[in-house]
């Protein structure tokens, strides 16, 4: 764990070595009773994690300035990503947008074969996250799938609210097929995917894309944001401690959207897009304990009604941000294995125009 800071170590070390307690001495831990909702079981070691968080006297992303939310998530996410995964080549690139170049890293995995490449978009609410804070779960998805990666990020709010993100990710889309021979790719074999805000982005792209006429070859949307206007049960359910925050989500979308957006502008809400059909096939991952479940569900629900394939993947005893979780928590890290087994699958099918 060198690559962490002395007090990063010491917190990743004690959360690791209380994950390999058995399960009752986890749930006693957490000071509570096994959580279970509707059914549905929360993980032994996630709920002593989330106790774990409760007791820590720091503020919420929320209550802090971007600059300061940021710095959060980024000391946060390198405590949860363990050793990183090695990798036959790390490449720091940069792609031209409207408003200047933008970051990316390219991740190529020992064995990875030439074609397949999943463009991946960065979660974080459009106002946190970088390349920094999802280098764990890229090498992660990359390994497992045996694909080439490229994780590029995009301007933030509040400094670049919205359509900057979009305008910034298609971008990023349209470079990667332009130099998809340097990249070790083909053209028609290039995805997108993300989690979180970066699967609201993907889901997005994947349409203006198809709109185009320069589908992605697929489209991976990790327990995206779709739609956030309605009130969705599980926002009510799980909007609080489990991770994700309604007020975090509302601060969020706050300095995201410009007063007088059109909250269903389909850039915003892919899940209101007026037609639907012919879209890339698609991954949707859910998880149980997250507030973005439902509206991600019915987007499940809208995509397969439209004549689009969808594996949908639904997490037992879950919540979101799992990926930022591989390190410390086992089934957080079998949870995007699974994930990252599945896209495996789907990006070596026929390319786009076969």
């Amino acid at each position: 764990m060198a690559h962490l800071p002395l007090p990063e170590q010491i917190q990743y070390s004690l959360v690791r070595a209380l994950g390999r307690l058995p399960e009752p001495l986890q749930i006693l831990l957490s000071g509570k009773k096994r959580i279970v909702v509707d059914g549905l079981t929360l993980d032994a070691q996630l709920q002593m994690i989330l106790a774990i968080r409760a007791r820590m006297p720091e503020k919420e992303l929320h209550e802090l300035p971007p600059p300061a939310a940021r710095r959060k998530y980024r000391r946060e996410a390198r405590v949860g990503s363990g050793i990183p995964e090695a990798m036959a080549e790390v490449r720091d690139l940069e792609y031209p947008a409207a408003a200047g170049n933008q970051r990316a890293r390219l991740y190529v995995p020992p064995g990875a074969e030439e074609g397949p490449l999943l463009v991946y978009y960065h979660g974080g609410g459009f106002v946190i996250g970088d390349v920094e804070t999802h280098d764990a779960p890229c090498r992660l998805i990359a390994k497992q799938a045996r694909i080439r990666v490229l994780s590029v990020e995009y301007r933030l709010a509040p400094e670049h609210p919205f359509p900057a993100a979009v305008e910034d990710s298609l971008a990023a889309y349209r470079w990667a097929r332009a130099n998809a021979a340097e990249l070790g790719a083909e053209p028609g074999r290039i995805a997108v995917g993300g989690d979180s805000a970066g699967g609201n982005l993907s889901a997005v792209i994947a349409q203006l894309a198809t709109a185009a006429g320069e589908a992605p070859q697929s489209q991976i949307l990790i327990y995206p944001t779709v739609e956030s206007i309605t009130e969705w049960p599980s926002l009510a359910k799980f909007g609080k401690g489990y991770i994700l925050t309604t007020e975090d989500r509302e601060y969020f979308m706050g300095n995201y959207l410009p007063p007088g957006t059109d909250k269903r502008d389909p850039r915003v809400a892919p899940l209101l897009a007026a037609d639907l059909s012919g879209l890339p096939p698609a991954i949707v991952l859910t998880a149980d304990f997250d507030p973005l479940r439902d509206e991600a569900e019915c987007y499940v629900d809208a995509l397969r009604t439209a004549g689009n394939e969808v594996e949908h993947l639904r997490i037992a005893g879950m919540g979101h941000g799992f990926i930022h979780m591989i390190g410390i928590q086992d089934s957080a890290r079998t949870a995007t294995v699974q994930l990252a087994e599945a896209v495996g699958k789907i990006i070596r099918r026929a390319p786009v125009g076969m």
